[in-house]
């Protein structure tokens, strides 16, 4: 197939603003970002790392518009969301090539994610009746008790670079919509998709203050954290820095849902129908270049599967084709960074050092056309044992590890022995295997048959153990949940 190259949405974005009050606004911090294209490795934005005092304008702006904005009908609230929704729609493809640009997504991946983000500002439009609270007559003679939901104050967002459009919508639509106003600190790394979806945002007609944009990093999100009128943060990225915002949030009494890193396991059993379990198990370790915390990344072949599914699954492996994600034909694109990449190709090394057979080797990829991207093809390991790195700890790029295990039992061991939790799968055509499966493995996500355990934007996104710290998840009645604060109302009537 002939590559079709797409145009860029822009080469170049200049110097990024803060989106503040309502309005656009240029950073006076000296320390400055460049913004990269990973399939060229080319500077294609600078990025400013917003100052405390900025930071705590954008918190006193959202303070301000809180009053007027809780006290709007949640109705009213919703129709700009509507507006928002609908201008997501009509700029649809220029969102998807700014992702790509920036991220390194290929095109149909990127269309994939805006269309998530969509669906979850469809879902928040539902607020006058996700928010809706309960109620009994009679408690006791002449007393009625009941439930209102009520918005808190100031929320924010720090979110990662693998979803620079999505995350950040799992949580502000259903913020707003109960009522709150929100501060998103979008990824240095990847700042553009979220200066887009402020354009729309400020096209919608929010009123001033409700929804801000601070760009900044580690500083910027300490001072979110350390400042009082803030009152909870919805983070997701590694567990490391996850569980330090969870811990500094609580310190201080603010909410916090924190969706942290993940090592996720696919189980297919000797039953296993392959013409359907490879393509979904390509799409799994190999999307997104596997910078996505629900791929997978360890392979548990069950007894007699173990040949015909790694022939097949290197095979499968082998013809994909990567290269820049505008090129319609590209099924894999680069990963973030060249530091990113050095640090994948160390695990690829650890990983030879350690016993593992590299059967399928990405370093030797190489592009055309784009000498200088940060390109992994994907990579396969064999004989792979548990106690081994590249099975324990989070590589985030496109390696499958496979691992000969002789029954279900022992598969479920090694998952349990995984300090993480974010998602598993099996592959059978076994009811009762998948019941198990299902009812024994301890993680926020599980498929059957499934090898993208995502759920949708009505349900919440799960996670245990290491990949999340909170008790509220993002998405569905959760984040309407975490938003939101239930006030009990008992009256007598004379």
């Amino acid at each position: 197939m002939q590559p079709r190259i797409l145009p860029e949405a822009k080469s170049h974005y200049g110097m990024l603003k803060n989106y503040v009050n309502g309005r656009w606004s240029e950073s006076t911090s000296t320390q400055i970002l460049d913004v990269f294209n990973p399939a060229k490795g080319e500077v294609i934005a600078q990025v400013p790392l917003s100052t405390r005092e900025e930071v705590r304008g954008a918190v006193q702006a959202a303070k301000n518009a809180f009053k007027d904005w809780r006290e709007t009908p949640p109705l009213s609230r919703t129709r700009y969301l509507f507006r928002l929704k609908n201008l997501m729609e009509e700029r649809f493809e220029e969102l998807a090539r700014i992702l790509v640009q920036e991220e390194g997504k290929t095109i149909d991946e990127a269309r994939g994610e805006i269309r998530r983000g969509i669906e979850n500002v469809e879902v928040a439009t539902g607020i006058p009746s996700l928010m809706m609270g309960y109620g009994l007559e009679d408690i006791a003679p002449e007393i009625d008790e009941e439930v209102v939901r009520q918005p808190i104050g100031v929320f924010c967002a720090v979110v990662p670079f693998n979803f620079p459009s999505m995350v950040s919508l799992w949580f502000m639509p259903y913020a707003v919509a109960c009522g709150n106003t929100y501060i998103i600190k979008p990824s240095e790394q990847v700042p553009l998709s979220q200066n887009k979806l402020f354009e729309l945002i400020d096209e919608s007609g929010f009123p001033p203050g409700v929804v801000n944009l601070v760009n900044g990093a580690k500083d910027t999100v300490e001072a979110l954290l350390e400042d009082p009128d803030v009152k909870g943060v919805s983070f997701v990225g590694s567990t490391q820095v996850g569980r330090y915002i969870y811990r500094r949030a609580a310190e201080q009494g603010k909410r916090a849902q924190c969706q942290c890193g993940a090592k996720n396991f696919m189980v297919v059993m000797p039953d296993a129908d392959l013409d359907r379990t490879i393509p979904a198990l390509i799409t799994s370790f190999y999307g997104c270049a596997g910078e996505r915390c629900l791929s997978g990344s360890v392979l548990l072949a069950v007894g007699d599967i173990y040949e015909p599914l790694k022939r097949r699954f290197v095979e499968a492996s082998s013809k994909l084709k990567v290269g820049y994600g505008l090129d319609e034909t590209a099924q894999m694109g680069p990963v973030i960074s060249a530091r990113h990449k050095q640090r994948v190709l160390s695990y690829l090394e650890k990983g030879v050092q350690e016993g593992a057979e590299l059967i399928l080797d990405g370093r030797k990829t190489k592009v055309e056309g784009y000498p200088n991207g940060y390109f992994i093809g994907p990579t396969v390991f064999d004989q792979v044992s548990p106690d081994m790195t590249i099975a324990k700890e989070e590589i985030f790029g496109p390696v499958a590890s496979i691992i000969r295990v002789p029954d279900l039992n022992r598969a479920i061991e090694i998952i349990h022995a995984s300090p993480y939790g974010n998602s598993s799968a099996i592959f059978t055509r076994s009811g009762r295997a998948a019941r198990e499966f299902r009812y024994r493995v301890q993680c926020g996500n599980i498929g059957i048959n499934i090898g993208i355990v995502a759920p949708m934007a009505f349900f919440p996104f799960g996670g245990s153990k290491d990949s999340f710290f909170g008790d509220l998840h993002g998405q569905g009645r959760d984040a309407v949940d975490f938003f939101t604060e239930k006030k009990i109302v008992i009256t007598r009537w004379f």
